[in-house]
């Protein structure tokens, strides 16, 4: 399966956004692990339409003028990532929650590691928020588009008062 993507240039460094049939399938990091996200085939294709709306929402995110994304995402994993993804999908801007969480939350409490890996292979990096997930202590751990890349996204979020809900 071939997919589309476009570049583009953000305050956390150039980001690959990838469609594929009319919706918003990775968003993957300047400095990206191998094999994190597996992919078909990437063709550019800057007037993607899809991908011109990612940018346009993504720009407003980084302006502070847009707190909720309005795209069609197209999730490719396993049913146990996919629930941990949608999971991620319902933290609000601003906020975080631990990986305990988020495993309580898809009903299997024991899968504190498994959600961590989860998280880890998000593909729609910032638009599925895995960057509001934090250790249980509410400090910042493992993240695709490294630590300081995290604490951007939680500084933009809140101008600094990241806010854990237990």
């Amino acid at each position: 399966m071939t997919y589309e993507y476009k570049l583009m240039p953000s305050p956390v460094g150039e980001l690959t956004l990838v469609a594929r049939n009319g919706k918003l399938s990775a968003i993957l990091w300047e400095v990206e692990r191998a094999n994190r996200v597996r992919l078909g085939e990437l063709v550019e294709a800057s007037n993607n339409p899809v991908l011109l709306e990612t940018e346009r929402q993504l720009t407003e995110y980084f302006a502070g003028s847009r707190k909720q994304f309005e795209l069609e995402l197209d999730f490719t994993g396993t049913h146990f990532q996919k629930q941990v993804w949608q999971a991620l999908l319902t933290i609000p801007f601003g906020e975080t929650r631990s990986y305990s969480q988020i495993a309580q939350q898809i009903g299997n409490p024991k899968a504190v590691r498994a959600v961590g890996a989860a998280n880890g292979r998000n593909p729609i990096s910032i638009i599925a928020p895995c960057h509001r997930v934090v250790g249980a202590s509410g400090g910042l751990t493992g993240f695709a588009g490294g630590l300081e890349a995290k604490q951007y996204l939680l500084t933009l979020e809140d101008r600094g008062q990241t806010k854990m809900v237990f």
